[in-house]
């Protein structure tokens, strides 16, 4: 699995465990609804500075969203 996918695929889960749909998170993140698909579905790598938008909206830690994406990552092994 790439880390894009990786990335998207915690972001997604994170995203549903909080209730929130895509335009919620990115009016919470002050980002474009359609960016979170593209991130969601490994369309689109976040900066550093996207990953702190989204896990402050998420309520976790920009390391909680990497750590499971690497999680993901070494399941796929």
């Amino acid at each position: 699995m790439e880390p894009a996918e990786a990335f998207g695929r915690a972001l997604r889960h994170r995203r549903r465990e909080a209730s929130l749909s895509q335009e919620q998170l990115a009016l919470e993140a002050g980002l474009e609804r359609v960016f979170i698909s593209w991130l969601e579905t490994g369309r689109q790598q976040p900066s550093f500075q996207t990953m702190l938008k989204l896990s402050g909206a998420l309520k976790c830690t920009a390391a909680d969203l990497v750590a499971e994406a690497e999680s993901l990552m070494a399941e796929a092994r």
